[in-house]
């Protein structure tokens, strides 16, 4: 695949990169993809992902999200992006959601941005983080160089976001995470 080397990915990760992404770059398209290991369980993960509704969750770019419809397949949101990036909307189509292998699909269709024919893959698989259970992200992406940009500028740009956007739902789940394992302290 155009980007996805794998030379930058350990065996288990090129394994889940095979069978949930495949994207398939045009001559004018770039692909890649990023991993983040998050200290918190899937489940926990998962929840925040899952929500196409909100993805202010956890995405700091986002500032307001309109679905239009029930949540599946086909659902479009509309997406009010924050400033300090080149666009303000962005309409959103929900192209898979499988909560059993947890994997979410989404691709932009409209709105007022530089992201033509952008499509994205995000999932989700457990590991063990330090003897507890913890998440490996994979987040791949497929789009067009628009005119006037570099296959490596258009890359670095959607990464440098999804970098972004991968730290900050690390953050949200790792914060629920130790929440969740506080525990009661007893007293003598």
């Amino acid at each position: 695949m155009n980007g996805i080397g794998s030379g930058r990915f350990s065996n288990i990760e090129m394994e889940y990169i095979r069978r949930h992404h495949r994207h398939q770059p045009g001559h004018n398209q770039c692909a890649s993809a990023l991993v983040k290991h998050i200290r918190a369980p899937v489940p926990q993960v998962w929840s925040l992902v899952r929500r196409f509704d909100q993805p202010q969750k956890y995405k700091p770019f986002v500032s307001r999200c309109v679905v239009r419809g029930n949540l599946e397949i086909g659902s479009l949101r509309e997406v009010d992006v924050k400033s300090g990036l080149p666009a303000t909307t962005s309409t959103e189509r929900l192209e898979l959601l499988d909560d059993n292998e947890h994997v979410l699909s989404i691709r932009i269709i409209g709105g007022d941005h530089r992201l033509t024919n952008y499509s994205s893959v995000m999932s989700l698989h457990p590991e063990i983080i330090d003897g507890r259970p913890g998440t490996l992200v994979i987040e791949s992406f497929v789009v067009d160089i628009p005119e006037g940009n570099t296959k490596d500028d258009t890359c670095y740009f959607v990464e440098a976001v999804i970098k972004c956007n991968l730290k900050s739902l690390a953050d949200v789940s790792e914060g629920l995470a130790l929440q969740d394992r506080t525990e009661p302290i007893d007293r003598v």
